[in-house]
C-alpha cells in the first residue's frame, strides 16, 4: 500500500509544480534622450530614446503613430510589423516603422545577452511614444 501513497504524493506534487504561474519576461528599459519641436513642420517633433532589452525581453504588440527609425547599438534584436517578415538585427543594423504600422514582434534575440538600440521618432508633439494594441 505504501507505493500507492508515494505515487499519489508524487503525482500531487507534480500537479502543483505544473500549476505555478509562468515567469514574466523582463521588461525593456526606455530612456528618453532628447525631444525637439520641428518649427518647419507645425505640430511635429523628433524624440530620441534608448531602449535596453535585458536577456529574454519581449515587447507587447504596439504602435507608435510615428515614423520610428531604429539603430542597433549592441546585441541582437528581432523586429516585425504586421504584414512584414521577422528580421533579426545586430549592432549597426537599422529598421523603420511607418505611422500606420503595428509592431507585432519586438524582442531580444538572446536569452543570455542584453541588447540596446536607439530610436528616432518623428511624431505629433506631445503624443506618447508607444500605444499598446490589443
Amino acid at each position: 500500500m505504501k507505493p500507492i501513497v508515494s505515487f499519489a504524493a508524487a503525482l500531487m506534487l507534480s500537479c502543483l509544480t505544473a500549476a505555478q504561474p509562468a515567469v514574466a519576461a523582463p521588461e525593456a528599459k526606455v530612456t528618453p534622450l532628447r525631444t525637439e519641436p520641428l518649427p518647419e513642420y507645425p505640430g511635429k517633433e523628433v524624440q530620441m530614446i534608448i531602449v535596453e532589452y535585458p536577456p529574454g525581453s519581449v515587447d507587447p504588440v504596439h504602435r507608435h503613430d510615428a515614423h520610428a527609425f531604429v539603430y542597433v547599438l549592441e546585441g541582437s534584436i528581432v523586429m516585425a510589423v504586421k504584414g512584414g517578415k521577422e528580421v533579426t538585427l545586430k549592432a549597426g543594423d537599422t529598421f523603420h516603422e511607418g505611422t500606420n504600422d503595428i509592431h507585432t514582434v519586438g524582442r531580444n534575440a538572446s536569452a543570455t545577452q542584453p541588447a540596446r538600440f536607439v530610436v528616432f521618432l518623428l511624431k505629433n508633439q506631445g503624443a506618447p511614444i508607444l500605444t499598446p494594441v490589443k
